[in-house]
């Protein structure tokens, strides 16, 4: 590589570089940014002074090999076995999952925050964050032999824009700065992709965008062949370690390691040595999963509830307990009544007190939630003065909306993450009959409520961990995206969050946040108590399974010491 070669740093690492060593940015963040700006991962670090959580591999994303690797055998996971249709709208984290090693993203976030290539290879942004150009590693192999080009992003990235689809990736900040609003539709403005050449794309966004690369690592943007068509279970064409090889939605999923492409040649996965021969999903929710485990019917599970933390500890495995940024959010349609007024969604959230959550669900673990859904793990994450529960002012505010001898309302709730989702809303229940309100609780199977979540007026919605509150903002919160539940339509709230997004100084995006969350805060859409950990446990002979905030699995490293 001659010198003209070597890629450009970017002038917002250099920025970034002086707010650290001014002591308005940690070291932590200026890794997650000099990395989101395209500098390596291991010259990240070593820029910020900062080890990282795991021995690296040069040039991959996953973790070094263990020397003592042994390979062979058969990972069997307890989780709920979903279908596999079309990645581009999957709605839960199980069913991506499943399909994490088949397909796999142009990038991956590590379980520190710091995002590196993946079927990327490497990226560069313009001055002003308005174009970014990504080039593809060479070489990657399809499971049917072809090899993945730029073709491929553009179709993915077309179909996340296609507003008939109805993706998700849409209200992510990259995609949402890449359309217009067009007979009431919001489509893909002409010219916002480029292919360069065979191995190179350029995205062209509206306005400056720092996420992009975290962006690219949504579970519903994982990069599907292009000439994909759905269901994905039908026809599993992927560039990951593994391919699928049953499906019986309710009971298994079985991945077994991909040898040879569907016509008869070898296949060599990219990302250097996979362990395991298989990898199986076995059908058991949330609250028997644990049981599953200490059957010894499965050596990992997706995760067990806090009520299972004693029996966990009595078990032969290693407990994993993560630090998330996963939460329920008991939300308001402001478009049905009597959500439609804000008095009676103020009364709602007056009457409830979020300091006690903690304590009662989670046992002190968790923390503390402000209606904004933005965590105080979240780097941009700005504290509000806390939030105080005032009865006799959710009474005046009843009376003045026309409710003077109070209200009853009902609260959908699925328990998709487990049986405390109930408990939450009880506990709201208690503390809303104070005030007046009648909270009835509408348990129903979690199947049953996501067909629901997006149109009941007031259901109780789990979220899960996303690295940053704007990229969760952007998902749920702007105006007109497919996963606004509440259908909060703010010109002022995208606004403000548009001007966070677009500043690297941790201090002043901070600043800006306090306007982003307070708005949030005023609008009194939802009732949003916790944070909630996660645990989940793991068979001490499985080596390398990898914790993650967002339960997201990556099992290239794993193997099992039989």
């Amino acid at each position: 590589m001659t010198k003209s070669d070597k890629p450009r740093l970017h002038p917002k690492v250099r920025e970034a570089k002086e707010l650290m060593d001014k002591g308005r940015m940690d070291r932590r963040e200026f890794v997650r940014i000099a990395a989101l700006l395209g500098v390596s991962a291991g010259a990240a670090y070593a820029m910020g002074g900062v080890t990282p959580s795991f021995a690296m591999q040069a040039d991959l994303p996953f973790p070094d090999a263990d020397d003592e690797a042994k390979s062979g055998g058969t990972l069997r996971v307890g989780m709920q076995v979903q279908k596999m249709e079309d990645p581009a709208t999957y709605s839960w984290v199980e069913m991506s999952n499943q399909t994490r090693h088949t397909l796999e993203h142009l990038t991956f976030t590590t379980p520190d925050n710091v995002t590196q290539p993946m079927l990327a290879e490497s990226w560069q942004a313009n001055d002003d964050l308005t174009e970014w150009t990504f080039k593809l590693r060479p070489g990657i192999m399809w499971h049917n032999g072809d090899e993945l080009n730029a073709d491929d992003i553009i179709f993915n990235m077309t179909r996340w824009m296609d507003p008939d689809l109805g993706s998700s990736n849409i209200g992510l900040s990259t995609f949402a700065s890449m359309v217009e609003e067009k007979d009431g539709k919001k489509v893909m403005i002409p010219g916002s992709l480029e292919k360069v050449d065979d191995l190179t794309v350029k995205l062209k966004l509206q306005k400056p965008v720092l996420s992009v690369p975290e962006d690219l690592y949504n579970y519903p943007t994982a990069i599907v062949h292009r000439s994909f068509k759905p269901p994905l279970s039908d026809n599993p064409i992927g560039t990951g370690p593994f391919t699928l090889t049953n499906l019986k939605v309710g009971e298994r999923c079985e991945l077994k390691k991909v040898t040879e492409t569907t016509d008869g040649k070898p296949f060599k996965y990219w990302g250097g040595d996979v362990f395991l021969d298989e990898i199986h999903y076995y059908n058991f929710d949330e609250d028997n999963q644990l049981t599953a485990f200490a059957s010894g019917d499965v050596d990992a599970i997706y995760e067990f509830g806090i009520e299972q933390f004693e029996l966990a500890q009595a078990l032969e495995g290693d407990i994993i307990e993560a630090r998330t940024a996963q939460t329920l959010c008991c939300r308001m349609q402001i478009s049905q009544k009597p959500f439609d007024d804000i008095k009676v969604r103020q009364a709602v959230v007056s009457a409830c007190d979020n300091s006690v959550y903690r304590e009662l669900v989670f046992q002190g673990r968790g923390d503390i939630a402000e209606n904004t859904h933005v965590s105080p793990i979240h780097p941009e994450y700005y504290e509000l003065p806390e939030l105080k529960r005032d009865v006799e002012k959710s009474k005046k505010l009843l009376a003045e909306a026309g409710y003077p001898d109070g209200i009853e309302l009902t609260i959908d709730v699925g328990n998709t993450d487990g049986p405390w989702h109930q408990t939450v809303c009880e506990i709201m229940r208690d503390q809303m009959k104070d005030a007046g309100i009648k909270l009835n609780i509408n348990v129903m199977p979690p199947s049953k409520y996501w067909e629901v979540w997006d149109s009941t007026p007031f259901g109780a919605t789990a979220w899960t961990h996303r690295p940053l509150g704007t990229m969760v903002l952007s998902l749920g919160y702007r105006t007109g995206v497919p996963w606004n539940e509440t259908h909060l339509a703010s010109k002022e709230f995208d606004e403000a969050l548009d001007d966070a997004e677009a500043t690297l100084d941790v201090e002043a995006r901070r600043e800006k946040m306090k306007k982003v969350e307070q708005i949030m805060q005023d609008a009194a859409v939802m009732v949003q108590p916790i944070w909630r950990p996660v645990f989940t446990i793991v068979s001490k002979k499985v080596v390398g399974y990898p914790p993650h905030p967002t339960q997201y699995h990556q099992f290239n490293r794993v193997w099992i010491n039989s």
